[in-house]
């Protein structure tokens, strides 16, 4: 609902370790979102990048040993990956829903296949140019172009 790079993402392990960390959080009037641990997804997601309508970019972020958030900012590294149509489409659907032209949107790949974790209304641009080297605020100044520009018509 609010943060950023992972700060204030609490593992649970059991049900009476998850109790008292959302009465921990309670106590302090903070905003909680519960999500279920998808152990298979082994401390790695996917950033997907959509710019317009379209993936112009993707990695996967791998956690730290010890860690189980992907974070780059929380010492997790990234890597080039080819997403698969079904999690373009997902990302793609997800940044329209929430009515963006430009979202991160983090996926993990489940047993269950891949899960939507959260969209980002405003994504870093540093790991993701880092990772694939390409140009990402420069795909956003076209998409921005072309929208001018279509509104000017």
């Amino acid at each position: 609902m609010e943060g950023t790079q992972g700060k204030g993402v609490v593992l649970a392990e059991t049900k009476k370790a998850a109790e008292s960390v959302i009465n921990a959080f309670k106590s302090l009037n903070a905003n909680i979102l519960v999500q279920e641990f998808i152990k298979e997804a082994d401390g790695k997601d996917l950033r997907l990048f959509v710019v317009d309508g379209k993936v112009v970019a993707s990695m996967q972020r791998e956690a730290a040993p010890g860690e189980f958030r992907a974070n780059i900012h929380m010492g997790g590294t990234a890597s080039v990956i080819k997403p698969t149509s079904e999690e373009k489409k997902m990302a793609i659907k997800a940044a329209k829903a929430m009515d963006l032209k430009v979202a991160g949107v983090d996926i993990i790949r489940s047993a269950k296949g891949p899960l939507l974790l959260e969209v980002n209304s405003s994504p870093g641009l540093e790991g993701i140019e880092g990772a694939t080297h390409k140009d990402i605020a420069g795909e956003m100044i076209k998409a921005i172009e072309k929208n001018f520009k279509s509104k000017l018509k």
